[in-house]
């Protein structure tokens, strides 16, 4: 497979661009971060210097990539960043819009780059998005990424949903909490910043790490290959959901709203009144 991958030179980015090309893909690489060294080791891989951010550089980056592959197989956004932390009534208003745009944004422009490739396919193609802390419920001090991931799934769904009978799959994968650098950020950020809670669940990732990303790139693994071939506008969560299960279970979840955000009325809960 010709693979893309942005954020590709630290955490779960890396991580996925060694276990890719250790079985045999081609993988190019976007990130701001020098990964000439990569390059130089390994043929296999390519990389260009990009800020996801910024809709120009991401442009170039997919013209470069063009240049030298016929088509690309699967795209997968790992790029982002906390960015603004703290209370959001009291946030740098700079500094919580560039955060959505770095995530957010990111993504969009990751995806509208690279559709035109992704299209030229002999496969069905693929998409894997990141989701994370703060999309499936509220995570008090981090609201601009919250928000930004937030956004990710409901783009997810509606290109799923725009895409619905075209040779494409995309999806949206909670990896868990990861031993990665933002955890390490909030870590040094501190409980003032954070939040106890936060802080404590920080302290406890990193001393615990490995297995939880090995379960995450498994999930991103699954979803490039065509055993998920189908299954499109997902949020999954690598640590907590059956996605195992799901490839025998396509036509019933197509014609279900599992994995996906949704308003919650009483009437869904089996209450009889506006409150349960």
């Amino acid at each position: 497979m010709n693979v893309v991958i942005t954020g590709s030179s630290t955490g779960i980015g890396r991580a996925l661009t060694e276990r890719l090309l250790a079985r045999g893909d081609q993988v190019w690489g976007l990130a701001r971060s020098d990964q000439s060294a990569l390059c130089a080791q390994t043929p296999a891989f390519h990389a260009s210097a990009c800020d996801v951010a910024d809709w120009l550089q991401v442009e170039r980056a997919a013209a470069a990539v063009a240049a030298d592959w016929p088509q690309v197989d699967a795209l997968v956004t790992c790029a982002g960043l906390h960015g603004a932390v703290g209370r959001t009534m009291t946030a740098d208003a700079g500094k919580w819009t560039a955060t959505v745009r770095a995530n957010l944004g990111g993504t969009f422009h990751a995806i509208r780059a690279f559709h035109g490739l992704l299209a030229r396919s002999p496969r069905r193609a693929k998409i894997v998005c990141f989701s994370g802390g703060g999309a499936t419920k509220a995570r008090p001090g981090f609201s601009a990424y919250g928000v930004a991931k937030t956004g990710i799934v409901r783009l997810v769904e509606t290109i799923a949903e725009e895409e619905r009978g075209t040779a494409l799959d995309i999806n949206a994968v909670a990896p868990g909490a990861i031993a990665t650098r933002l955890i390490d950020e909030v870590i040094a950020l501190g409980a003032g910043v954070v939040g106890e809670a936060e802080y404590q669940g920080a302290l406890k990732q990193r001393a615990q790490g490995a297995g939880s990303m090995a379960r995450a790139l498994d999930l991103v693994t699954w979803l490039l290959s065509s055993d998920s071939d189908g299954i499109s506008g997902r949020l999954l969560s690598a640590p907590w959901d059956p996605w195992t299960q799901l490839a025998g279970q396509k036509e019933q979840l197509a014609k279900s709203d599992l994995y996906m955000l949704r308003r919650i009325t009483p009437e869904d809960r089996g209450a009889k009144g506006p409150v349960s």
